[in-house]
């Protein structure tokens, strides 16, 4: 109210006031009666609160809403759409995985996607801002984001250098994974045998890339062309997040939109090769009796988990960073579908070109067996009148052979097993299964030793690599950084170069020959069940200890429309049931399954599982709980007041808008009791607006909770037990 008003005069004095009630009006502000949250009839009014635009709190801000979109697509969807989902798809019957898929991404996904989007809008701090608001207690759960953050861009990044390593060794014809080496002893040329017994790929990949050992335990030294291509990675990420979003955002334009150019281009390309159209139809093909199993739930839970990058806290980092009115529901089902359809479009791309590679490696073992045939026609070990008279061997189809393998089978039954002979059943080659670097480096990698101007293509593929890995690998810097930044003040680009060198010392212990051995056990360990422990922890904070109402009663403010009410029970009840489900599976797997990992075993020139040593155990369960200790340390440590609630660490821009609604409350307290016919009228409490919850018409009152409730002690304050404003 102005200071020179005649109501303020009168706080100001002790004389006695004989001014009508229009002469007071006359010298006030106009009162919009419509707009006010107080109106003649006393009935609230609609209306959004004006906020502080983020600008003015001194935080950066995206420059486009397109460049937010493409980080958060670019952080969501990672190499994980790429060589893990379709093996999920073939894995647990082909399109009736999507079911599951789609249902757990409507019930799980897109709500707690949305839930992380908009407390980290709202608040605009990171992760451990977020929460020491939300639930100081609970403070842990940015502390332990940060942690599974801090693994998972360690080896993460060992992925991106071999990205990296790969696509430098790309500009080369032929490419250099396409034959086996030959091996010379003077005038004799012989094939190197470990090649002999695998394939070209796979040794490449073994052998002449990772170079690695036979066992966990042997070390075998640094791999210097591998700690080169590390070095370069870190380098990349580096300069690519050093001056925050202002540098992220504009990388994001284009390693976010580059991989859906390759996918583009491969599945064109890959609908135009022999057999393509077989790989499609079998992933497609669903297996409805598959639906029925409780395994192929559960992968799709952890799949839709993962793939939208819930607990990791780049989801509440770059939302941060947004208007306070931004909708971030809007957003949330934007990126979650745009996620979904990056995922079938990376299967049919994935499919196609294993179906090319499906019916090459069917028609090199129809021709084969075909020679040991002849063979066995020749030295008289099997008679010729077992051979169909229209089979021609100069040109034997694969249906020509399937009848003959199965006449030679039937008549050969007691000693068929000696002859040695393979089916070659394309479905066979269809169902073998890889997933993970398998698919990216073996299988993926030799389909295209097939194509036309093969190096061009293995340029693009990889180059799609490094730029999938690259925005992952932003969104978890990004994680990492902003609830440090927010928290102490500390010189952004500093913080950044020291993190990246720091990683990339920590990253060596990847890059030794044995290295392959321990991104495996991060991958298995590291984040899985922490990251689960603590999306159900942020679930739980908002809906039962902040209050679902109180937080659908914000969401309202913040967007000017009430979410749907379907929000409301899926947070409340859905979300976190099917997380303890989850968590108890993950769980019970961990127990049944026997912990370790498939070794390369370079005299079987294959892979063997083996059990990690009892030091490798340790390391295995040590990363579970290191990652979940800040939870109960913080919790503990806040319980018995042993640490500030980080209450003094709100958003400049949340204290604001909390200081100007409690104005607009006095103000609008100071107006009731001039516009009032009866003095009762004027003492009276402002009318709150009701709010409509599942349970009925009750009125919402924010001040219901005890000061010695677990949410942020900062808002209590405000608008709890702060004094009056003074006015002077």
């Amino acid at each position: 109210m102005p200071k020179n008003s005649k109501v303020t005069q009168r706080e100001q004095s002790h004389e006695h006031v004989t001014e009508s009630v229009a002469d007071l009006l006359a010298h006030e502000e106009p009162l919009d009666y419509k707009n006010s949250s107080l109106n003649v009839g006393g009935a609230a009014a609609k209306k959004v609160p004006q906020i502080d635009a983020p600008e003015n709190d001194g935080r950066p801000a995206w420059n486009s809403k397109l460049q937010y979109i493409l980080a958060q697509v670019g952080f969501s969807v990672g190499l994980g759409n790429v060589w893990r989902f379709p093996y999920l798809c073939q894995k647990n019957g082909g399109g009736a995985y999507l079911v599951p898929y789609f249902i757990l991404l409507l019930i799980i996904g897109i709500p707690l996607f949305f839930l992380e989007l908009a407390v980290g809008q709202k608040i605009r701090r990171g992760s451990i801002g977020v929460w020491n608001y939300v639930c100081p207690r609970l403070g842990g759960i940015g502390m332990s984001s940060l942690m599974v953050c801090g693994f998972v861009g360690l080896y993460y990044n060992v992925i991106i250098g071999w990205s990296i390593f790969y696509f430098f060794q790309s500009f080369q014809y032929p490419l250099p994974w396409s034959d086996c080496p030959i091996r010379r002893n003077g005038t004799l040329a012989i094939v190197e045998p470990e090649c002999d017994k695998s394939s070209a790929t796979t040794y490449f990949w073994y052998r002449q890339t990772l170079n690695t050992t036979s066992t966990i335990a042997e070390s075998g030294g640094l791999n210097v062309k591998m700690t080169l291509s590390l070095l370069v990675a870190w380098i990349i990420v580096c300069l690519a997040v050093i001056r925050g979003i202002a540098s992220s955002g504009k990388v994001m334009y284009f390693s976010s939109l580059f991989p859906y150019v390759v996918l583009f281009c491969f599945l064109v390309r890959g609908l135009m090769l022999k057999g393509s159209v077989d790989g499609i139809a079998h992933m497609f093909t669903p297996k409805l009796e598959k639906m029925l199993e409780p395994q192929v739930w559960r992968e799709a839970a952890t799949q839709v988990f993962f793939a939208l990058g819930l607990g990791f806290g780049g989801v509440i980092a770059f939302s941060s960073y947004n208007k306070i009115d931004n909708n971030c529901h809007f957003d949330a089902v934007l990126v979650s579908f745009i996620n979904f359809f990056t995922s079938i479009l990376a299967t049919l791309v994935v499919f196609a070109v294993l179906g090319f590679k499906a019916n090459i490696m069917n028609e090199k073992c129809v021709v084969e067996n075909a020679e040991k045939i002849l063979g066995y026609l020749n030295s008289n070990v099997l008679s010729h009148d077992l051979i169909p008279p229209h089979v021609n061997f100069s040109h034997l189809t694969t249906t020509d052979y399937a009848e003959m393998y199965g006449v030679i089978k039937t008549v050969k039954e007691g000693n068929f097993a000696q002859l040695g002979l393979e089916p070659c059943v394309l479905e066979d080659e269809l169902n073998k299964a890889v997933q993970g670097t398998g698919l990216a480096f073996i299988a993926f990698t030799e389909a295209m030793t097939h194509f036309p101007a093969s190096p061009f293509w293995s340029v693009m593929f990889f180059f799609m690599l490094i730029n999938l890995g690259l925005g992952s690998m932003i969104g978890t810097m990004t994680g990492i950084t902003t609830p440090v930044l927010d928290a102490y003040k500390v010189q952004k680009e500093l913080f950044t170069v020291g993190c990246c060198i720091v990683a990339f010392l920590c990253g060596l212990l990847f890059v030794q020959r044995s290295g392959n051995y321990f991104v495996t056990m991060f991958d298995d360990y590291s984040a899985g069940l922490p990251l689960t422990v603590v999306v159900i922890l942020e679930n739980l904070s908002v809906a039962w200890i902040y209050g679902t109402k109180r937080f659908m009663q914000d969401l309202e403010d913040m967007l000017g429309f009430r979410p749907c009410i379907i929000y409301f029970y899926l947070w409340k009840y859905v979300s976190p049931l099917c997380l303890i489900v989850l968590i108890s599976a993950t769980v019970i797997e961990m127990a049944i399954s026997p912990p370790g990992y498939n070794a390369w075993v370079q005299e079987l020139a294959q892979e063997r599982f083996q059990s990690y040593p009892p030091w490798a155990l340790a390391m295995c369960f040590a990363l579970i709980v290191v990652a979940m200790l800040p939870l109960p340390i913080v919790f503990i440590a806040r319980h018995f007041n042993l640490m500030s609630d980080g209450s003094n660490k709100l958003s400049v821009s949340y204290r604001k808008t909390m200081m100007k609604d409690m104005s607009n409350l006095e103000e609008q307290d100071e107006a009731r009791s001039i516009l009032g016919a009866k003095p009762g009228d004027a003492a009276s409490a402002p009318s709150r607006r009701p709010y409509l919850t599942p349970a009925g018409n009750k009125s919402f009152d924010p001040n219901s909770l005890s000061p010695s409730s677990c949410y942020g002690t900062g808002y209590q304050n405000a608008a709890i037990i702060s004094p009056p404003k003074s006015r002077k």
